[in-house]
This record gives structure tokens, C-alpha cells and sequence, in this order.
């Protein structure tokens, strides 16, 4: 299947052929390709559908170590849609008889226009495989002498019998169709939380990166400014040197000036080195102020979560679930436990205490030996009605 069209049909035979890895299919190289095993009656009819997944490595062979009983799968699969000869026997993730196998199957699309049943449907009628139809027998009609016509009462009986069992079948596609759609709704919520996360990562690496630099520029400004310093110092005394200098050494005062004018360019030079220095870690705090506060890209996932198209849930114990406003998700991802201490009113060290308290509730109190007590005691599970010394001990260690 390719989105909710059927791209290929073949035999089971041909199928095995993959399997025994025969042949090969260049066009499915490293696919993770999505395969429904369609059992059929002599007359055509669709009986069970049974919808795996198999892998093709990088020469289009399949997965050598595929094992799915697809077959054995199809026999015990639960009642599914009617495809015109009753309802078929239907496997699939959110209906799967061996649980061991859930993560091998995927969930057939219901919604109009997509609908993966209709597909198929179309597709064993159109017959291009050239199977061959067996025509069911019909019955003769024999005429024969009935008695008096059934009376009124079991006509309705019979037409209320298969009211029943029309709403039946109505009742499990319907449950199927939630249960694929809820399937399509996991796996999508995980793929946006998966980008989210990546997305995020990126930001804070670009974030460490711009403040690795600032601190390789402050750094390097500090070393300037010492060295400059240094140059200072060395300017001066070499001034008061020229001041001791008596009439005897007025002979070197050319030399002494154009080392004193050497000097003052490198001086400068140093200068106006520092002030490009100075320039650049202005631009640089500008460009980490802006990284930090620039608007996301438009229809990312900051982006949905700013304009609260898409809501980020996180759960903290003591908190429960916290809908996270779009200011606050940088500062919940830098630190949860500080994030959910603040919500309960509370300082993160109280909070880690009675956290400690909550996933293991056991007496705290240690003996002479300095060992805890260990006993089992009841869990607070309140952050605001923990007690320190209370109630982590028990009731031996109270007093």
C-alpha cells in the first residue's frame, strides 16, 4: 500500500519468493513498506485481511529474519468490516490476537476517501492477478405446497433478528474505526513530540555554541587587557627612566624617542584591538539576546505552541499534568524538578525531600550503625502536606 491506494499486488507464491530471498526489488531498497495478506473465498469474496509490516534492505530483499505467521494471523482474527460476503476476519495493531506481534502490524485508514477497505475492495474486483471465479451453486427453486403464509409476528421477528445483526456489524466498524483513528492519533502525537524534542535540542546547542564564543572573546579580551596593562606599566617606568637620565645620556634621547613613539603605535594598535573586541561582544551578547528572543519559524512546532494550535502536557508527581505555557518551556526543560516545586508553592529542596519520600516511602531514620530504618510507611502524597521528620518515619521513630 502506498497512502490509500494498493501499489502492488502478487501471489502468495511470488510473496515467498521474496521471503526465501529468490529475488529482489530495487524500487523498495531500504523501505519499511506497509503489506496486506488478503484471503479470498472461491467466489472472490474478501474473508480476512491481515495487515503486516516487512522491511527490505539496501538490495530490495526482504528482512531475512521475518517471521510473521501472517496465515496463522488470519485464521484467528477477530470480525472486522463487511466486504460483501460477511464480515471478514481482520488483523491489524489495534486489533491483533498475539500481542507479541502488535509491533509488526500497522492500522488500515477508515476516513472517507482514504479509506484502505474501499481500496481493496477495488482491487479483488478488478481481478488483475486473473484468479480464477468459482461461482457459488444457487439452489433450485422448487415449487412446493407451503401451508398457510407465516403470520405476521415471525415476519417481525425475522426482520428484527436482522436489524440486530446489521447494528452489530455497524457497532464493530465503528469500534475499529476509533480504535485505528486513536492508533493514527499516537503516532502522530509522538512524531510532533519527537520533532519537538529535536527541535529543541538544536536550540540549545546553538545556544551553548554562541556562549562558548562569548566566553573564548571574554577570555581573550581579559589576556588583552593584561598585556596592555603590562605595556602601561613598562611605558611609565620607561618615562621615569628618561626623567633620571642625566646630560650624559641626552646622546640616545633620539633612540629613546623613537622607541617611545614605537611604543605609543603599538599602544594604539592595542587600543583600537580592544575596542574591536569590545564591538564584537556587543554584537554577540545582541545575536545571543535575539536567538534567545526571536520568534519561531512559522508553522514549527514553537511556533504552533505559541499561537496554541498545539499544547505541550508535561506530568511532574505532586503537580499531575501541567499544560505548559509557550514563556515557560525553556525554563521547565532547564530544570522539571525546579519547575514543579515553584507550581506547588514550594523550594526545590523541600520538594526533593518529600519526592525521595514519594517514590520510595520507607522510614529515613538511621540507627547508631547508620544504616536507615528501611520500614514501609504510608506515602504523603501531597507536597504541601509532607512533614520532615514526621512523616518519613515510622511510627518507632516518631516519638
Amino acid at each position: 500500500m502506498e497512502g490509500s491506494q494498493v501499489a502492488r499486488e502478487m501471489r502468495a507464491t511470488e510473496f515467498g519468493a521474496f521471503l526465501d530471498g529468490y529475488v529482489g526489488l530495487s524500487d523498495l531498497a531500504e523501505t519499511d513498506v506497509r503489506a496486506v495478506l488478503v484471503e479470498l473465498s472461491p467466489d472472490l469474496r474478501v474473508q480476512a485481511l491481515v495487515f503486516f509490516r516487512i522491511w527490505f534492505d539496501e538490495e530490495g530483499r526482504a528482512d531475512s529474519h521475518w517471521n510473521l505467521p501472517i496465515e496463522e494471523l488470519a485464521r484467528q482474527g477477530a470480525k472486522g468490516p463487511d466486504m460483501g460476503g460477511g464480515p471478514i476476519r481482520l488483523v491489524c495493531r489495534s486489533q491483533c490476537p498475539d500481542p507479541k506481534f502488535k509491533e509488526d502490524l500497522w492500522d488500515p485508514d477508515m476516513t472517507p476517501g482514504n479509506n484502505h477497505f474501499q481500496a481493496i475492495r477495488k482491487a479483488v474486483e478488478a481481478n488483475s492477478l486473473k484468479f480464477r471465479k468459482v461461482e457459488p451453486v444457487q439452489e433450485e427453486n422448487i415449487p412446493v405446497l407451503s401451508e398457510q403464509a407465516e403470520d405476521s409476528s415471525e415476519r417481525e421477528e425475522a426482520a428484527a433478528a436482522a436489524d440486530r445483526s446489521r447494528l452489530a456489524q455497524l457497532i464493530r466498524e465503528q469500534r475499529l474505526r476509533i480504535k485505528t483513528l486513536q492508533s493514527v492519533h499516537r503516532d502522530a502525537l509522538s512524531d510532533i513530540q519527537r520533532e519537538h524534542r529535536l527541535e529543541v535540542q538544536g536550540l540549545r546547542s546553538d545556544i551553548a555554541d554562541l556562549e562558548q564564543k562569548y566566553e573564548r572573546q571574554r577570555l581573550s579580551n581579559e589576556q588583552l587587557k593584561k598585556r596592555l596593562s603590562e605595556r602601561n606599566e613598562q611605558y611609565l617606568a620607561m618615562q621615569e627612566q628618561m626623567a633620571a637620565v642625566g646630560e650624559e645620556k641626552q646622546r640616545e634621547d633620539s633612540n629613546a624617542g623613537a622607541e617611545l613613539l614605537l611604543l605609543r603605535e603599538q599602544l594604539e594598535r592595542r587600543q583600537r584591538e580592544l575596542e574591536l573586541r569590545d564591538e564584537k561582544i556587543v554584537a554577540l551578547e545582541e545575536e545571543n539576546h535575539e536567538l534567545r528572543n526571536r520568534e519561531p519559524p512559522e508553522d514549527s512546532i514553537m511556533d504552533h505552541l505559541q499561537r496554541q494550535t498545539v499544547f505541550l502536557v508535561a506530568y511532574q508527581p505532586g503537580v499531575g499534568h501541567v499544560t505548559l505555557p509557550f514563556k515557560d518551556i525553556e525554563t521547565y526543560f532547564s530544570n522539571p524538578t525546579a519547575y514543579a516545586a515553584e507550581r506547588c508553592g514550594m523550594n526545590e529542596p523541600a520538594y526533593r525531600e518529600w519526592l525521595d519520600h514519594y517514590e520510595n516511602p520507607v522510614c529515613t531514620h538511621k540507627g547508631n550503625d547508620g544504616k536507615p530504618c528501611g520500614e514501609p510507611i504510608l506515602r504523603v502524597s501531597q507536597p504541601s502536606e509532607f512533614r520532615p521528620g514526621v512523616d518519613d518515619r515510622c511510627e518507632k521513630h516518631q516519638a
